[in-house]
């Protein structure tokens, strides 16, 4: 059964003003548990809609959204739904207020009104889950770290809730690429070893296509493409008929294609564009120039 369901959901912003912003338009949409899903779509697609509706903080004008078989817009459900959906926004460390790490990832499990022993459990417990368990790291300033750490700390103090399901919203802007690895390699253990569900949104189609189980091309507010990502990227006029950019490595294989290589599906990682065109070109037995061949 789908953890998540987008039952024909439609949501409009007013903004305050009798002129209706549409974000979302009968969308549909299902997220099978344990899944890691990429939301791809130009800025104002309804990716970030779509987020706010996981934990509750926005309900549908119509259709339903559907956590786990629970209906969002039952304030019953609602109440108790930011401890199961952990919704990360992007740049969360402009969020940060306390002292310390520990201070800051001990803030939601203090206010569940947990016993010390079980918070500084929970703290040590989410803070190894992203990697920053090293000997002082828990008396240090947020605000002193990096930036990929500081993400990273964010993301423990979601993590410290333990929610099934992370929301993730551009969760590696404005990091340098190693720091962006690092917590890439952090959202993929969490799925592999605590079966935790992600539905990330981002602008990065290479991000996206090296760490995504699924992907939904969003357009206007509708999921025009979702499936497995290989299969999604493999539809290179459909991406492109969304406004946007294929992965780099499909760009690649897209325009050696146009000069006949004839090479199937999408590599989704610069290494496996690299194997298929190594092997076609060993296939049409191409020549280096020196007696040699591939």
């Amino acid at each position: 059964m789908p953890v998540i369901i987008f039952d024909q959901v439609w949501h409009a912003y007013s903004g305050g003003t009798p002129f209706e912003t549409v974000s979302l338009c009968g969308l549909n949409l299902e997220v099978i548990e344990g899944d890691l899903v990429g939301l791809v779509g130009l800025p104002g697609s309804g990716k970030s809609t779509v987020l706010k509706h996981l934990n509750g903080l926005l309900q549908p004008d119509r259709g339903r959204v559907l956590v786990d078989g629970a209906d969002t817009r039952d304030k019953k459900v609602r109440k108790n739904l930011w401890m199961k959906v952990g919704l990360v926004f992007q740049y969360p460390e402009k969020q940060f207020f306390e002292e310390t790490v520990y201070r800051e990832v001990s803030f939601g499990p203090r206010n569940l009104g947990l016993a010390e022993p079980e918070i500084d459990r929970r703290v040590t417990e989410a803070l190894a889950m992203v990697g920053l368990d090293r000997p002082g790291m828990q008396q240090l300033s947020p605000f002193r770290l990096s930036g990929g750490e500081q993400r990273r700390v964010a993301l423990a103090s979601v993590l410290a809730l333990k929610p099934r399901i992370l929301a993730l919203d551009e969760p590696t802007a404005g990091i340098d690429p190693a720091s962006r690895k690092k917590f890439f390699q952090g959202l993929k253990k969490l799925r592999d070893d605590h079966g935790i569900t992600v539905v990330m949104a981002s602008h990065n189609m290479d991000d996206v296509a090296a760490l995504a189980d699924r992907v939904v091309v969003l357009n206007k507010g509708q999921a025009v493409l979702a499936g497995p990502a290989g299969k999604v990227f493999a539809d290179f006029a459909a991406i492109r008929g969304a406004g946007l950019e294929l992965p780099f490595p499909c760009e690649v294989i897209d325009r050696l294609n146009e000069s006949g290589f004839g090479i199937e599906g999408a590599p989704l990682t610069t290494e496996a564009a690299a194997e298929e065109i190594y092997d076609r070109l060993r296939d049409k037995n191409y020549g280096s120039g020196d007696g040699r061949t591939f």
